[in-house]
């Protein structure tokens, strides 16, 4: 594969730490690769390196002459006075951009909701930060750095930025970098992973499900050789003892599979002994929202529901941006008062709100961590065991040197856990954690989610992390038009009742440019266009087969003797050859999408 973009030796280093020591990297043709590591380590520092933002103290960054790299860093860089029209496509006429599948495909995945004509300077900043990532994807570029390109983003809008990144970025064509916590979204999109730790850059094979399988495994052959050295020193100490050598059999250790090393893992969690645990605390009573309704003058924003919430129910709430999710834990939490029916709330029910904000930490910014700390009672009881708040503190990632800093001067994903954490110590039977993820790094939401696996009440969650959200609930909820429903299917379902629904645009072109196309669809029947999409399907099929066998030659080509030069020219043949076969089938690729665009 041909290198686009790559760092020789490079080290970066702050007046407080050093960040890099001596890393070498490099993105070649068809690399998809996700950043993974603590907050603080360096993913981003890394980013702006390659991107050439940021130099480092030594080494360098190597960069194909022709490759062009686009960056969305997590600052906003878009100009307040300009409109999202030409913020997105410049001075481009309406032809020119409506003729481009790329732009119109950005424009309706991200976009679609948005006046075209808006001023950047009135929109929300989970919207400013859609067009910054929109405005980069309508452009052509070898490489994309994508920093936390999530976030603000539903579980929709993720669903098909990760299917138009696979779809742009193939095995053999560009490259992409990528930071996220959105652990869902490595796994659909990256090919490779890299972690950043302890000053360097390890690369592993797959998403972050295949990343995670390798780290425990290098974890425990780590473990294994440190147990190795430390016996081999004991008998070594011991024969000194003794005065004469002493023969031993080194032991020969096999390496498991890495699924080998987890099959006998038990369930994450016992729902029926939390549920009997909850019941315990909560009594059978917790919040009962029968025929609900809620409206905000003439606009329904709930139609009427009844949703009985038990003791030890744990609920993942899906729905896009403004399709009520926060008006209904306002109901559960007693804030918003319903315009029609009736909610009742069991009397032992304490109930607590992880928020978007931080505005109890805000009251006490001057007081530090151990301060805090000292206001709860002094043991907790966690998978069994009595533990401290700072021991309660340390397992989410906490030293015992963060007990003297202010609450201020922690980082946002540190206030964020500290959140959690105060919460926790008031004991409440019901919580609501709204958007838990934001701020927070792989490694803690694995720490969180390892909490909450043992906490003994009743949980609503709302979250676009698609990983967190099938990981700690067991059930989840839609609202759909206003329509609150059971989704039996999961995050699948709920996309799939989205796609049929249909998201009209206000005010944007792109809703004008696909009604357009579905007008041009008319002249064909339903089997008609059920038989092009079938050859589409299996012409997308056929592509990625014929350059799996591309890459196969290739790879065949490099073992091969090179002063073989007759089966050197057949396989170049070969080559030659399937390259042909995938231009006729791309050029029909593209006569059929235009049919059904």
């Amino acid at each position: 594969m041909a290198h686009l973009l790559g760092g020789e030796a490079l080290h970066l280093e702050y007046p407080t730490h050093v960040v890099f020591d001596s890393v070498t990297i490099g993105i070649s043709e068809g690399d998809r690769i996700g950043l993974v590591g603590r907050n603080g380590e360096g993913k981003s520092s890394l980013l702006r390196m390659l991107a050439g933002k940021i130099e480092p103290h030594s080494g360098r960054v190597t960069r194909r002459g022709d490759v062009t790299v686009g960056v969305l860093d997590q600052s906003d860089t878009l100009d307040s006075d300009s409109t999202v029209h030409y913020a997105l496509v410049g001075d481009m006429e309406a032809h020119e951009w409506a003729g481009e599948a790329r732009i119109r495909d950005v424009i309706g995945g991200l976009v679609a909701d948005l006046d075209w004509e808006a001023q950047i300077s009135t929109l929300s900043g989970g919207q400013r930060r859609r067009v910054a990532l929109a405005a980069l994807l309508v452009q052509d570029w070898d490489v994309v750095i994508l920093d936390e390109p999530t976030n603000h983003l539903d579980v929709e809008g993720i669903s098909w930025l990760a299917t138009h990144l696979n779809n742009r970025w193939s095995k053999s064509s560009g490259g992409l970098m990528v930071v996220t916590h959105d652990r869902w979204f490595l796994d659909e999109v990256c090919t490779n992973t890299w972690e950043v730790h302890d000053r360097l850059v390890e690369p592993f094979e797959g998403g972050y499900a295949a990343y995670v399988l390798q780290r425990v495994e290098r974890d425990r052959i780590a473990a294994v050789t440190e147990g190795k050295r430390q016996n081999m020193m004991k008998k070594e100490l011991a024969w000194l003892r003794r005065g004469a050598p002493a023969r031993t059999a080194k032991p020969k250790f096999r390496i498991e599979a890495a699924n080998q090393l987890i099959a006998d893992v038990p369930p994450v969690r016992n729902p029926l002994e939390l549920k009997k645990m909850a019941t315990t605390r909560l009594g059978k009573d917790v919040v009962d929202l029968l025929d609900t309704e809620v409206s905000f003058g003439d606009k329904r924003i709930l139609k009427p529901f009844t949703w009985r919430i038990a003791p030890g129910e744990r609920t993942g709430l899906l729905g896009a941006n403004g399709a009520g999710k926060s008006t209904l834990l306002g109901l559960i939490a007693g804030t918003v008062v319903p315009t029609g029916g009736t909610i009742k709330r069991g009397q032992t029910v304490k109930l607590a709100v992880l928020d978007q904000q931080f505005r109890e930490l805000e009251k006490i910014g001057e007081d530090r961590v151990r301060e805090v700390l000292a206001g709860f009672r002094t043991t907790f009881n966690v998978d069994g065991k009595d533990l401290t708040p700072a021991q309660l503190l340390e397992r989410l990632g906490f030293s015992s040197a963060h007990l003297s800093t202010k609450i201020n001067e922690l980082s946002g994903g540190q206030r964020r856990r500290l959140q959690l954490l105060m919460i926790l110590m008031n004991e409440p039977n019901v919580m609501i954690l709204d958007e838990p993820t934001n701020d927070v790094d792989t490694d803690m939401l694995a720490a969180l989610e390892d909490l909450l696996d043992s906490w003994p009440g009743t949980l609503i969650v709302v979250s676009h992390d698609r990983y967190l959200l099938e990981r700690v609930t067991d059930q989840q909820y839609a609202i759909l038009d206003g329509n609150f429903r059971h989704v039996p299917g999961g995050v699948d379902e709920y996309l799939k009742l989205r796609s049929a629904e249909g998201v009209k645009g206000s005010g944007n072109p792109a809703a004008a440019s696909s009604n357009g196309s579905s007008a041009n669809t008319k002249g064909l029947s339903a089997a008609e266009l059920r038989a092009t999409q079938k050859e589409l399907n299996a012409n997308e099929r056929k592509v990625g087969q014929l350059r799996d066998k591309v890459e196969k030659t290739h790879t065949k080509m490099a073992a091969h003797d090179q002063s073989d030069y007759e089966a050197l020219g057949k396989l170049t043949a070969r080559i030659n050859d399937l390259e042909s076969q995938i231009d006729e089938l791309e050029e029909r690729w593209l006569e059929l999408t235009e049919i059904l665009s």
